[in-house]
Parts: C-alpha cells; sequence; structure tokens
C-alpha cells in the first residue's frame, strides 16, 4: 500500500482485529495471538496477508468453514517431531501452537520438525520462521498454500498453489536474513491487492490460457500465475506440496479448497516448522557474528550500472517494520470501508 494512505497505530489495528475475532465467539486469548500475528503481518509491509484477510476469515467462521473453539491434538510424536491436527482452527493459532512445540523440542535435540494438518490460511510464512530467533534459533517454514493457481510445467490446469517457504536467520547486530517467497513469480495476495486498489499487475505474474500476459487483476480467473524460474518453480511448488501437505495427511492438488470462492468448505490445509538450535551445531555468539560479517560482504559488493544499494532478504522488513511502528499501518480506502462495513456487521466499533 502506498504511505499515503491513511495510517493507524498498531495497537489500535490489533485491538480492532482481536474484537472482530471475539465478536464471532473466539475466546479472547486465542483472538489476541491471531490479532498480534496478524497486525505483525501488517508491520511487516506483507499487506496481503495482514487484516486485508480479515474479512475473509470473518465469512468463513460465519459460514461454518473455521473451527474457533479447535483443540489441538498431536497425533504421531518422536523426541524431535510431531504431527498436530489444528481442528479446522484459524491458521495462525495451528502454527502458533506447532512452532512453540517445534521450538521446545528442538532445545532438547538440537532440531526438530512439526507437521500440521486440518488447519487453514496463516498468513505470511516469516511470522513463523522468525519466532526461532528469540530462541538463538534458525526457523524453517513451508505450507500448501490455501488455493491453487499454478499448473504443472506445461499444463493448463491449476493443481498446485503458491506454496511459500521462509528461513529466517539471527545476526548479532544486523538485522536477521529472513527469505519469505512463494514458488510462483508473485503472491496471489499481491493480485488480490492489487485488485481493491484498482492497479494493473506488471507482465510475467499471471498468462491466460492462451499463454499471452494477464495484467488486470480482476480477470486473474482467467489464468494462472507463474512459476519462479520456469520448471524448477514448478518443482518446488510440487516438493514443498508434498512435504507440507501430503505427508502431513493435509490436502493436495485436486484437494486443495480455494478459501477465496469456497467459505463453507473445510480446508484442511497443511504446513511444516522446522526449528534449528544453533548451538547444536556452533556458538551462538560466534555465528550470528560471522551473519554480520556475511551481511557487511554483500553489501560491499561492487555495482552494476544503475543499482543504488545491494540488499538482503529481510532488509526491506527490517525497514518497513521500524517505519511502520513510528508512523502507523497505512490502510487503503477500499480496505477502510470493508473493515467499516465488517465492524457494522459484528457491532463493534469503527476502526
Amino acid at each position: 500500500m502506498t504511505q499515503s494512505a491513511p495510517a493507524i497505530s498498531s495497537a489500535a489495528l490489533q485491538t480492532f482485529i482481536a474484537q472482530c475475532f471475539v465478536a464471532t465467539g473466539m475466546p479472547k486469548t486465542d483472538a489476541d495471538i491471531a490479532a498480534s500475528l496478524m497486525t505483525q503481518a501488517d508491520l511487516m509491509g506483507q499487506d496481503g496477508h495482514g487484516v486485508f484477510r480479515l474479512p475473509m476469515y470473518i465469512r468463513r467462521i460465519r459460514a461454518g468453514g473455521l473451527n474457533v473453539t479447535p483443540r489441538f491434538k498431536r497425533l504421531q510424536e518422536r523426541t524431535a517431531t510431531a504431527l498436530v491436527d489444528g481442528d479446522d482452527g484459524l491458521g495462525h493459532l495451528v502454527m502458533h501452537h506447532a512452532t512453540q512445540l517445534a521450538m521446545e523440542k528442538a532445545e532438547k535435540t538440537g532440531i526438530a520438525w512439526v507437521g500440521a494438518r486440518h488447519s487453514n490460511h496463516a498468513g505470511p510464512a516469516s511470522l513463523y520462521a522468525m519466532m526461532p530467533l528469540k530462541k538463538n534459533m534458525i526457523g524453517l517454514y513451508i505450507a500448501v498454500g490455501s488455493a491453487n493457481h499454478l499448473p504443472p510445467w506445461g499444463g493448463t490446469e491449476m493443481l498446485l498453489s503458491t506454496n511459500p517457504i521462509a528461513v529466517a536467520v539471527p545476526a548479532k547486530n544486523r538485522p536477521p536474513i529472513v527469505l519469505d517467497m512463494a514458488t510462483t513469480v508473485a503472491a496471489y495476495g499481491k493480485v488480490k491487492t492489487a485488485a481493491q486498489k484498482g492497479e494493473t499487475m506488471p507482465e510475467g505474474w499471471m498468462i491466460d490460457r492462451n499463454g499471452a500476459p494477464l495484467t488486470n487483476p480482476t480477470r486473474a480467473a482467467e489464468g494462472f500465475l507463474l512459476p519462479i524460474g520456469g520448471p524448477k518453480g514448478y518443482g518446488l511448488s510440487l516438493i514443498f506440496g508434498i512435504l507440507a501437505g501430503t505427508l502431513n495427511g493435509a490436502a493436495f492438488g485436486r484437494d486443495v479448497v480455494d478459501f477465496n470462492a469456497d467459505s463453507k468448505s473445510v480446508t484442511n490445509t497443511g504446513h511444516l516448522i522446522l526449528a534449528l538450535d544453533i548451538a547444536a551445531f556452533a556458538d551462538p555468539d560466534v555465528f550470528r557474528a560471522e551473519i554480520d560479517a556475511i551481511w557487511d560482504e554483500m553489501k560491499s559488493s561492487p555495482r552494476l550500472p544503475g543499482v543504488d544499494e545491494i540488499r538482503l532478504p529481510g532488509e526491506r522488513l527490517h525497514r518497513v517494520t521500524a517505519q511502520r511502528k513510528a508512523d502507523g499501518i497505512p490502510l487503503s480506502a477500499p480496505l477502510r470501508a470493508q473493515l467499516g462495513d465488517l465492524a457494522g456487521e459484528l457491532g463493534i466499533d469503527q476502526l
């Protein structure tokens, strides 16, 4: 969103989101966790995965497609692994629970892998990859996207999703290195936000079923997203879907429910989180200092003509977070109108 859009403080936004969830019957403790994570997404500049998604979540709750009082279960468990059933809960709550479990296990075993099924959309991947940072751990998160927008390479049936991956590595005095990417050129949330703001998409994001560029986001249903790196992106999406979906007994391929169009059906979204304790391999302080050195080395590379700055993954996230904590989170006029309507429907105070 543009910085010229009216801004709101993160505290006010978090309170509003929590009130919306409580109004649907979600326990306040869970509502506060979900609201905190969604607000953090907006603070990081992940505008397609923060409060932008709130009307959709509320619509699913009211249609019976999302359980506001889930009871999480461990279906399988070993010393360093677990499989969590999310009981059709909000993805943020499922993955908050799974990530806490992974960190607890990693403190004892050095590394832990926790999978989840019967979950829902959980926001940006970086939210969960970054959680282990506070424990001097590296985090890795993968998910099956909540709607298929990608065909197998050379095909036309959308059997795959954006299937994102995020990896977060702590530094000492520099910001953490945070890779957060979809296996498609653009995440579908960017398409939806472009449509809401009346913007066009760059060529290369989507093509229609004849292979021609598709730049009007309101016509997104007429085509599909393109994978990063051609067949390599398709391969990554396939493997990530197997690891986060099939391995966990979650939906994959034709079983994925398009939560953009269907608010009633259970999505059975799959995720995985891996937490790696740096102390199992190296002294954490030494390692983090070495990440600082890597940061400086990358930044010091001679630049190509026309390149003003070399950036590392997560650098923009760090800058945007600092700016939005100080100046507030910008909300576009169409989004504010949507949230106003939502507040009226739920009988809570406007933003």
